[in-house]
């Protein structure tokens, strides 16, 4: 049995989840406790990949990195750096689908807490980088984690952006949800089934893991009281 399936979800499933947790803890933080013109449609518009079909996520994404499209082409040109049919573009694709999980769970997270902490902290002279390491991030933690786990699972699931922009090459774009599908289409049903498992066993341990860090860290804290 051929395994590089499960190596790229694996890697393109933790590439994707360590940008998105980055970008997404980011512009979450921007957006969150501000109020300006035009807050709604931009919370839209990084919101709209969790509505949209995934084939539509895909065909947007294959006009932007396609070889000809606007960013692809800069890729080219500049970097030498080819999205379509390439580990990259199931990168791009995992991440463009994951990050509005990541987005709700950190603004989410972010309004939990009373603000006043963070403002008597800075009054007090705490730089907003100390504010935000010492007291933000750990208060909104519980929620970043969950969101995390949430982006991570998404990310290892990918299969239609995945498929319109980074295609299907065994060995080096053949995700778990591609392999199967395919495994299906040729009539590997062993195969299917093995990976059908195998994806299976991750998302469901993930979510176990998650549950029960949640369970012992409610437990701890009301153990404290």
């Amino acid at each position: 049995m051929n395994l590089s399936p499960l190596t790229l979800s694996l890697q393109t499933a933790s590439i994707a989840t360590l940008i998105v947790f980055i970008a997404g803890i980011a512009i979450a933080r921007l957006i969150t406790r501000r109020i300006f013109p035009g807050k709604s449609i931009i919370e839209s518009i990084l919101l709209l990949p969790m509505v949209l079909p995934p084939t539509v996520v895909g065909f947007g994404l294959l006009y932007l990195f396609g070889n000809n499209g606007p960013i692809g082409q800069l890729l080219i040109d500049w970097f030498g750096v080819q999205v379509v049919f390439s580990w990259i573009g199931a990168v791009i694709a995992a991440v463009v689908v994951s990050f509005p999980l990541m987005y709700q769970s950190a603004s989410a997270s972010f309004q939990t807490y009373d603000p006043m902490i963070e403002k008597a902290a800075l009054t007090m002279g705490a730089s907003k980088w100390k504010v935000f390491f010492t007291i933000s991030f750990p208060l909104a933690w519980p929620g970043l984690l969950a969101g995390t786990v949430l982006t991570f699972s998404r990310a290892l699931g990918e299969f239609g952006a995945t498929l319109m922009l980074a295609g299907y090459i065994p060995g080096k774009t053949d995700t778990i949800p591609l392999a199967i599908y395919f495994a299906v289409e040729a009539g590997r049903m062993e195969d299917a089934r093995f990976w059908v498992i195998i994806i299976l066993v991750l998302g469901f341990s993930s979510i176990l893991w998650l549950n029960w860090w949640s369970k012992r860290n409610i437990l701890s804290y009301q153990g404290k009281d």
